[in-house]
């Protein structure tokens, strides 16, 4: 994530200090040029950079996280469509949690092993998320019928793909803890993951009341 951020404040190779001249080329094959390459290769070697600068292996718990993370926003942003379609107001929710979770992915690609306090300044999580979590959570319970028995994903494709986004969610928290655990990473990630997972249940739930969607429970089979 790190690596990534600092593509787009670089220019293509070779092209430092050079000046476009007028009628040097189509426009087109100026503005190619122009562009920065999406592909870097310093990651070709199985390596790639934190925020602090450090070059770890990718099999790294750090990416792991990392990737567990990104994967969770994605997962989000399907849930986020599906639920547009049916008109939820929730959506703008679901969007400023995509952002958060940009601010996840930078704390921990911030190592607190090597960050110096320009690091920390920039990438660090405090409780507000946490908190604002649980007043959204507080908000849909207070809506929803009693819990009388364990609900299957399901409910309609937008419940669906919540509870689809819960359990990458809950993935993404076991990539964290150990990092928290390790010092490398700020306990507010954690929690907020934590939190993140218990609001997408509650909002899969909410989400299958309004479109009239039937959510299906547990029968234990018959032996």
């Amino acid at each position: 994530a790190a690596a990534a951020a600092g593509r787009g404040l670089r220019g293509p190779p070779g092209m430092a200090g050079r000046r476009w001249r007028s009628g040097a080329g189509s426009p087109e094959r100026a503005a190619a040029e122009r562009a920065p390459r999406i592909y870097t290769r310093t990651g070709d070697s199985g390596f790639s950079s934190t925020f602090t600068g450090e070059r770890r292996p990718k099999g790294d718990r750090i990416f792991e996280a990392l990737g567990a993370t990104d994967e969770l926003s994605s997962a989000i942003g399907l849930a986020s469509e599906f639920s547009s379609e049916k008109g939820h107001t929730f959506v703008d929710q679901l969007h400023k949690v995509q952002c958060m979770l940009q601010d996840v992915g930078s704390n921990l690609a911030t190592p607190l092993s090597s960050a110096r306090e320009a690091h920390l300044k920039r990438t660090s999580f405090s409780e507000k998320p946490v908190l604002e979590l649980e007043q959204w959570i507080d908000s849909y319970s207070e809506q929803l019928p009693p819990l009388r028995a364990f609900i299957l994903p399901s409910g309609g494709r937008s419940s669906a793909a919540l509870h689809f986004s819960r359990a990458v969610c809950r993935r993404a928290e076991r990539c964290v803890v150990p990092l928290v655990q390790a010092g490398e990473a700020d306990p507010n990630v954690a929690k907020y993951l934590n939190r993140l997972s218990d609001y997408l249940f509650v909002l899969a739930r909410y989400a299958a009341m309004k479109e009239g969607k039937e959510e299906k429970i547990y029968i234990k089979p018959e032996p």
